[in-house]
C-alpha cells in the first residue's frame, strides 16, 4: 500500500500530485490518500469515477477525507 499525505494542498494542486501518483502505481497495489480542501474533497471522488478508479472512504468528517484508492476493470 502507498500512501500520500494530500492536506497541504489546495485543489488542483492536490488533484495533479494524485494524478501522478495514480500513474507510478503498480498494477494491484493500493494507494491511501488524505485531504483536507474543500475543493479537492469535492473534485478527487469526481475524477476518480470518471478516469475508472474505484475508491473507498476509510474516513469522512468536516476536517479530512482519506480514500483507498484502486484501479478499476
Amino acid at each position: 500500500m502507498t500512501f500520500i499525505d494530500l492536506t497541504h494542498y489546495r485543489c488542483p494542486l492536490a488533484l495533479v500530485k494524485l494524478k501522478m501518483a495514480l500513474k507510478q502505481l503498480p498494477g494491484g497495489e493500493v494507494l491511501r490518500v488524505q485531504l483536507k480542501d474543500s475543493g479537492s474533497r469535492q473534485d478527487v471522488p469526481r475524477f476518480l469515477e470518471k478516469a475508472n478508479w474505484q475508491y473507498v472512504e476509510i474516513h469522512n468528517d468536516a476536517e479530512l477525507l482519506e480514500l483507498s484508492i484502486t484501479r478499476g476493470d
